[in-house]
């Protein structure tokens, strides 16, 4: 590699989709919440909608998976991971689905995104 050539996997201010999965997500005060199992993106819109956190279970088994709207998520270079500012109460009581995933229509969007107090466009 040559010292012109980027990185194809991140930048200064873009990651590649394989690198933010097992990411760490954290509350505002340091607790682990879980790891990014991956995101979804609006294919009309290209942009992210949400993070979906792996949370719960043993060594990834038996793990839960919470929708999380995108914009919640800041990046924190200290803790080399996301950070949201939601109580673990508040996330074990979000919307969530195991091994099959939602349809992530009009109606799953409006109450993932009604349960952290935000609207769905």
């Amino acid at each position: 590699m040559n010292d012109h050539t980027l990185p194809t996997d991140e930048t200064h201010g873009l990651i590649a989709s394989d690198k933010v999965e097992d990411t760490s997500v954290y509350n505002p005060a340091g607790e682990k919440l879980g790891t990014i199992a991956n995101f979804m993106v609006g294919k009309q819109s290209g942009q992210v909608e949400y993070a979906v956190l792996r949370f719960g279970g043993f060594l990834g088994l038996g793990a839960d998976h919470y929708p999380l709207p995108w914009d919640m998520l800041t990046y924190d270079t200290e803790q080399d991971g996301y950070v949201v500012d939601i109580s673990r109460d508040k996330l074990e009581n979000a919307p969530r689905y195991g091994d099959v995933e939602p349809s992530f229509d009009r109606a799953y969007g409006e109450q993932v995104y009604g349960h952290y107090g935000l609207a769905y466009s």
